[in-house]
């Protein structure tokens, strides 16, 4: 029997993050902080148990505002782990999202997607519909 879901709250310098059973892991915000380990830490930790009894498909949905280069090597692990489900035969869909002005956190998703070889879905947020994702 493995972890419920498990609900992460934002601060200033970490992202949102959702881990839910059901196959969807969500990560939002703003990744800034230069000591995350303990959030990490925790995302591996269910992770680690998720991995054991996946879903068919696991959605992974990426918004981040801002991603400095402290949180990469981190954030690189937790997608290589993620990334494993294909391995055994489960679907996995990586969206990353940017704001349609924001070159960095584009070319940051293409760097992953290049680095991870594994596909990731480059999906554009117009200005206008930028406020309706930062309200959740």
């Amino acid at each position: 029997m493995w972890l419920a879901g498990k609900r992460i709250t934002p601060t200033e310098s970490t992202p949102k993050v959702v881990l839910d059973p059901e196959g969807i892991i969500t990560i939002r915000g703003r990744a800034l902080n230069t000591n995350s380990e303990d959030i990490f830490r925790q995302i591996n930790s269910w992770l680690d148990e998720y991995l054991d009894d996946p879903a068919e498909t696991t959605n992974v949905e990426i918004y981040f505002e801002y991603f400095n280069s402290v949180n990469s090597l981190v954030f690189n692990t937790i997608l290589r782990k993620i990334s494993k489900l294909q391995l055994n035969n489960k679907k996995v869909v990586f969206n990353w999202y940017y704001d349609e002005d924001d070159e960095d956190i584009l070319s940051l998703g293409e760097n992953i997607s290049l680095a991870l070889d594994i596909p990731m879905n480059l999906i554009m947020i117009p200005e206008a519909q930028d406020l309706v994702c930062q309200s959740d």
